[in-house]
């Protein structure tokens, strides 16, 4: 059986949504712990991550390998994936690259939305490409299997992580600038190099990346999904839905505004609304994978293709970029993933 993997979430975490997660027989979520926070601030949320572990055993647990999604799988739990939308968590040290790697962090953001120690974000008016201090962070981050994410970085910085990464990098949560043009979506030309570098792209359910917004269509959204499958490799395209359930809208203001400014950024090319918007219909919560799978097979695209897209893609990659490059560990992981 092929699973269901959901590239990104950052919800208000509780019993609810994880009992959702099985309702709607999600194998596997990477889940967002950190955007601004400190090295410190990043370890107390995992301390909160590993009581939801112990009170939820049934429901949720860490994964840290691809072959915990054939675990979940098989034991009917959903797979929680660490990761983070910015290098706040790094500080000005790269030995907490390796730290944090250690305690379970599988993705990492170079940027979000503006300059960081490591690269340009997609807001900033100059984009000055990969730091010296990024060029540095990225091989290091091959070296221990922490996926490099440029979902909120500039184009310049992100065809950089491109040419500098060993690895296949990821665009966790994204969609296509020529879609829909706002500058968190990603450009044909840049998709294009993502796919011949056999990087990732996890197309995005957030309001702000759709085409109308929240009244975007399921025919629409499953329409973009076969281009960007064009632009980058039917295998190399999943779903990244950046759902943000049950947050309150202070949350949304903290992501914006981070410790950096005192008002409120929307940043050029965002939509000027306060608070988060408001989810397609078809897409409310973890129970609508399953309308997903609907729309693609509507759409005209394959089984193969459709499993792929809901999850088979991100396995393969999962197998690829979690070990470290010393270890047999990807070599175990590419096994799990050929044989699922």
């Amino acid at each position: 059986m092929i699973p269901v993997i959901d590239g990104l979430q950052y919800a208000k975490w509780s019993e609810k949504i994880f009992r959702q997660m099985r309702t709607g027989r999600v194998d596997a979520v990477h889940v967002t712990i950190t955007y601004h926070e400190t090295f410190r601030e990043t370890v107390q949320v995992i301390e909160q991550w590993n009581r939801w572990f112990e009170r939820f055993p049934n429901l949720i647990f860490h994964g840290r390998t691809a072959a915990d999604v054939q675990i979940a799988r098989d034991t009917e739990r959903t797979a929680i994936f660490f990761g983070s939308q910015n290098p706040s968590c790094i500080e000005d040290d790269i030995g907490l690259v390796e730290v944090l790697h250690t305690l379970g962090l599988r993705f990492m953001q170079l940027t979000y939305n503006n300059q960081s120690l490591l690269a340009s974000g997609c807001y900033e008016t100059v984009d000055s490409g990969l730091t010296r201090m990024g060029r540095a962070v990225v091989a290091e981050m091959n070296r221990v299997g922490l996926v490099v994410d440029m979902s909120h970085s500039g184009e310049r910085s992100t065809f950089d992580a491109i040419e500098h990464s060993t690895r296949p990098i990821a665009i966790t949560h994204a969609n296509l600038h020529s879609w829909y043009p706002v500058l968190r979506n990603k450009s044909d030309a840049l998709l294009r190099a993502l796919g011949e570098s056999g990087g990732f792209l996890g197309l995005s359910i957030y309001p702000h990346h759709l085409r109308n917004g929240s009244a975007c269509t399921l025919q629409d959204w499953c329409d973009m999904v076969a281009r960007a499958m064009d632009l980058v490799g039917p295998e190399q395209v999943g779903i990244g839905t950046d759902l943000c359930q049950d947050q309150p809208d202070s949350i949304v203001e903290w992501m914006r505004t981070g410790r950096w400014t005192k008002a409120i950024d929307y940043g050029e090319g965002h939509a000027d609304a306060a608070g988060f918007p408001a989810m397609p219909h078809w897409f409310n919560d973890n129970c609508d994978f399953e309308n997903l799978r609907a729309g693609l097979k509507a759409a005209g695209l394959e089984q193969t293709v459709i499993d792929g897209v809901m999850g088979g893609n991100w396995l393969r990659f999962f197998a690829i970029s979690f070990g470290t490059a010393q270890t047999d560990q990807t070599k175990e992981c590419r096994v799990v993933a050929l044989s699922t």
